[in-house]
Parts: C-alpha cells; sequence; structure tokens
C-alpha cells in the first residue's frame, strides 16, 4: 500500500482551513462525510456530531481508528459596554498563546465577522502597567472589525452570547516539508487517517479486520469518543504526539505513547506498534504524556470493554503556533497500514 502525498497535502490544508472548534463541527462533519463517499466508503453521523465510517475487512472482526476534528477556539461570552466581546475558552490552552491572534466569530444565522484577540489594555503607550497585567480570560477582549463602539452596536451585527469563536490557523507550507499551523492537534491525524483510506481504496486490498474510523467532534473537550460501535474491540486512537523536556519525540517522528493521564495503553498493541515501525523503518518514539488525553481515554472512561494504543505524529508547541513535518503524517498512516493489514 502506498501513501500518496499529494493527496494527504491536500486534505490536510482543506481540513486546517475549515474551522471546526468543538460543538461547531457540522461544517467539517459535511466534508468528511464527503470526501468518504468520494473514496467509495460508508458513513453515518451519531447523534453527538461525530462521523463513523466503514471499511469491510476480510475478517467480520472489527477494528477501531478515531482521529478528531474537533478543535481548540472559543465562545462569545458576553459583549461589553465599548461594543468588544468577552469570550470564553473552548479547549485548553494558554491565554498567552490567543494574544493579537485573529479570529472569526460564527453569528447563528450563518454571518461571520473578523475580530483580533487583544488584552483590556493592549497599547504600551497608553498604559503603564500593560507588559505585567496578568493574561487571563477576564483581561481579555476580542475588538470586531466592524462599526461597533457600543453592546446596541455589536447586537446590531446579529452577533450574541453562545456564538463560537474560530482562530485564525496561519497555515504555512514549506518546501522543505515541514508545515506550522495551528490545529495539527488532530487535523494531521485525520489526514493521515483519510491517506490511509485512499491507500486502500487505491490498492485495491480489503484490512485484515473491518475498519471503522470513527471521527470525533468533542475530544478538546474529552468526551470526543466516548460513544464506541458495540463490535469495536480494539482502538487505535491518532493524536498528534507531544514534544518537550524529558520527551524522545521529533517533528519527524511517529509518536506511539505508552501512558497518558488516563492511564498506560494495551501493552501487546503498543508492543505490536513498536515492532512494525522497526520492521518498516518507520522513525518513532515512545513517550508518556502525563497532561494528555485522547479518545481513547474517553472511550474507556465511557465504559468501553476495548484494548486501545495511541499513535501519531509529533507536533511542537501543542495547543499555541504548532509545527510538524509532513514525513511525520504520512509514516504515521504507514504504521496504520501495516497495523490494519496484518
Amino acid at each position: 500500500m502506498i501513501i500518496n502525498r499529494e493527496y494527504l497535502t491536500d486534505i490536510l490544508l482543506r481540513l486546517l482551513h475549515t474551522p471546526s472548534p468543538s460543538g461547531f463541527c457540522g461544517r467539517i462533519a459535511s466534508m468528511i462525510e464527503q470526501e468518504a463517499a468520494a473514496l467509495g466508503y460508508a458513513s453515518e453521523r451519531t447523534p453527538k456530531g461525530c462521523v463513523i465510517i466503514t471499511v469491510p475487512g476480510k475478517r467480520e472482526e472489527t477494528l477501531g481508528i478515531s482521529a478528531h476534528v474537533d478543535t481548540l477556539g472559543a465562545m462569545v461570552r458576553s459583549i461589553k459596554s465599548n461594543g468588544t466581546i468577552r469570550f470564553t475558552p473552548i479547549g485548553g490552552y494558554m491565554m498567552s498563546s490567543v494574544e493579537n491572534e485573529y479570529c472569526r466569530i460564527h453569528t447563528r444565522d450563518g454571518r461571520e465577522y473578523e475580530g483580533t484577540v487583544l488584552p483590556v489594555k493592549p497599547s504600551v503607550h497608553v498604559y503603564g502597567d500593560a507588559r505585567e497585567m496578568k493574561r487571563e480570560e477576564a483581561n481579555m477582549e476580542i475588538r470586531i472589525d466592524e462599526h461597533a463602539a457600543s453592546k446596541d452596536d455589536v447586537l446590531a451585527l446579529g452577533i450574541s452570547v453562545g456564538d463560537f469563536i474560530s482562530w485564525e490557523p496561519r497555515v504555512r507550507q514549506l518546501p522543505n516539508g515541514y508545515i506550522k499551523s495551528r490545529h495539527l492537534d488532530d487535523k494531521a491525524g485525520v489526514a493521515a487517517v483519510f491517506a490511509l483510506l485512499r491507500g486502500l481504496r487505491d490498492a485495491g486490498v480489503a484490512p485484515d479486520r473491518t475498519l471503522k474510523v470513527v471521527i470525533s467532534v468533542y475530544e478538546e473537550v474529552g468526551h470526543g469518543a466516548a460513544y464506541l460501535p458495540p463490535d469495536v474491540r480494539e482502538l487505535i486512537a491518532v493524536d498528534m504526539g507531544a514534544m518537550g523536556d524529558d520527551l524522545s519525540c521529533k517533528e519527524t517522528d511517529v509518536s506511539i505513547c505508552a501512558k497518558d493521564s488516563s492511564g498506560p495503553y494495551d501493552y501487546e498493541m503498543t508492543s505490536k506498534l513498536i515492532e512494525l515501525a522497526k520492521q518498516h523503518r518507520i522513525p518513532y518514539a515512545v513517550d508518556i504524556y502525563p497532561n494528555y488525553g485522547s479518545d481513547a481515554s474517553a472511550a474507556l472512561r465511557g465504559g468501553s470493554n476495548i484494548r486501545a494504543a495511541l499513535i501519531g505524529p509529533g507536533v511542537h508547541a501543542s495547543h499555541g503556533m504548532e509545527r510538524t513535518h509532513m514525513d511525520a503524517v504520512a509514516n504515521t498512516a504507514v504504521l496504520l497500514g501495516a497495523y490494519v493489514m496484518e
């Protein structure tokens, strides 16, 4: 099975440019359904909004693969008297990581407005303590790029409490294979899964077991794949590999996570993934992520009686201005392919 790098890059860019903060994933879920249909695979949408793609296998036994398409973002918490927006975060990120970021406000009647995230004291020329002010929710606001000098002005635009806010991804694809963008967590993982599906389709081969691919939409808030189809006995969660102190993973590696905040992953599955990476000469790293959770974590905490493992491309500066290398994304698809064909 060969991974089509051109297709991999194309779908990753399309995913990154489609806004999808947790809870606002209808548009991207439709894109996922259309892409699955174009590859010839059946899909269904769960009541929660996840998309499940089925790939018939040689045996009736079912292997689950999950990846999440929802991202960090925000929601309108209140409209201030000066015409700015106070927002509440969706997902766990440092408030300093979105300071000065461009964003879009999505109204419930389908309108979109651009804005910029700023501290309430945005200028050192005006506020003597602007540098020292703590970057926390109460001290941040969104300046709307419209004539909006009062709360009534904002309401007249159709903006209301509870409207979703998405961050500008700022995608940059570099000639040397690096790609930097917000939301590589976990759109790089979703792209790897679709590269696997495209590879199976192009090769005209069936996986050993039937695959049920769960594209979840609430992972960043903790319950993405809490529900799994009852016939799933094993689950490979595909999510980004973190990088930092005492971690081995690099942006060119496939991360194999042995343990995260939900506890250790299945010993036999993890060992098999390590052996397959060695056999196929895939650059990989085994790491432990104490501040991390995945779709597999949600499934296990939700009561699923499964074995689970976690892999994904190495991503630098997770939940910030992220970066990975396309080799890591492609090799994640290769490792998945080796596992599903066993």
